[in-house]
């Protein structure tokens, strides 16, 4: 496994990162980045802030980056959206419909013309969501790039063609990863609920040492109501979250005198770790045949990234 003085040698694997000794570190830095994106923009970031929502987010945002003058039919339509939303399972027609209208009224997508027929909506990215989605990947990069000094972030903020390229080619591969869609059952009562990701981005940033002790990592001073208030989510739905974790045994409070203090057990750690891993893996991968594919100013193989013979994914989040 390489260490953080090994320069980049190619895309490295969900289980080769759920098994580094700096991923939790790295991912704690990760929930403390994505909170400061909530905290910048707590609208949009209530709008993905489910695992369903997440899912739709990424696919209606590669679907912008797919869009060419020269094919009508790219880009991203209302129907388009709908047709992957209901094909993957993760809405119904009519919540797919809804969080567009919501995306629009708060002017986090645009309507634009189109060139081909003026009867056609197609829609558009607006600043605020480019900026907010730029900065989740960036965000990513910087955090592999303390596991290896790759050079990922430097390399994407000098040509922005390549988070245009990898974007829409990590949200294929993690749609149609069965580990990234189906949360495991320890984290998945979190997941689907709103601004459960959110929650669990809070818990891991409280976490000073991952270390088990009697197979528990303490996470320190926490409630329900403090975290509640912090996410504006109410008291029964946040129980609601914990309720299934904790009748498990996979967290719970030690209560003293003066404070309750949170702890997972290391089975909720791995689960979590385990997960988040595929994210970052498949953000690697597709960071790697970016820089491979895109036509850059240099055409010189890009520092450690191997070719990928599959080539590139045509329409990567429509064709399932």
């Amino acid at each position: 496994m390489p260490d953080k003085s090994s320069s980049h040698t190619g895309p490295m694997s969900a289980a080769e990162l759920a098994a580094h000794r700096l991923f939790p570190h790295i991912d704690r830095r990760l929930a403390l980045h994505l909170i400061a994106i909530h905290e910048q923009t707590p609208r949009l970031a209530r709008l993905k802030a489910s695992h369903r929502k997440w899912l739709m987010t990424q696919s209606l945002y590669a679907l912008t980056l797919e869009r060419t003058e020269e094919d009508p039919h790219s880009g991203l339509s209302a129907s388009r959206l709908v047709e992957i939303a209901t094909s993957i399972g993760a809405v119904s027609h009519n919540t797919a419909r809804a969080f567009l209208q919501e995306l629009l009224s708060y002017k986090f997508l645009m309507e634009i013309p189109s060139p081909h027929d003026k009867r056609l909506r197609l829609l558009d990215t607006t600043e605020a969501s480019r900026k907010a989605m730029t900065g989740w990947f960036m965000g990513h990069m910087d955090c592999l790039d303390e596991l290896d000094n790759g050079g990922r972030h430097a390399r994407c903020a000098a040509n922005d063609r390549i988070f245009r390229a990898a974007q829409p080619r990590a949200a294929r591969r993690l749609i149609e990863n069965p580990l990234w869609r189906y949360p495991a059952e320890s984290i998945n009562s979190f997941l689907q609920s709103e601004l459960g990701g959110m929650i669990l981005h809070e818990i891991i940033s409280r976490i000073d040492d991952f270390t088990p002790q009697d197979g528990k990592v303490i996470v320190g001073p926490s409630s329900v109501a403090e975290l509640a208030a912090r996410y504006f989510i109410s008291v029964t739905n946040l129980r609601r979250m914990f309720r299934k974790a904790e009748t498990s045994g996979l967290m719970g409070w030690s209560v003293t005198s003066e404070q309750r203090v949170l702890w997972l057990s290391g089975a909720f750690l791995d689960d979590y770790f385990l997960w988040q891993a595929q994210k970052f893996a498949a953000l690697d991968e597709a960071y790697c045949w970016a820089v491979q594919n895109v036509d850059l100013d240099s055409h010189s193989t890009a520092d450690g990234c191997e070719s990928d013979p599959a080539g590139p994914p045509q329409h990567a989040v429509a064709a399932r």
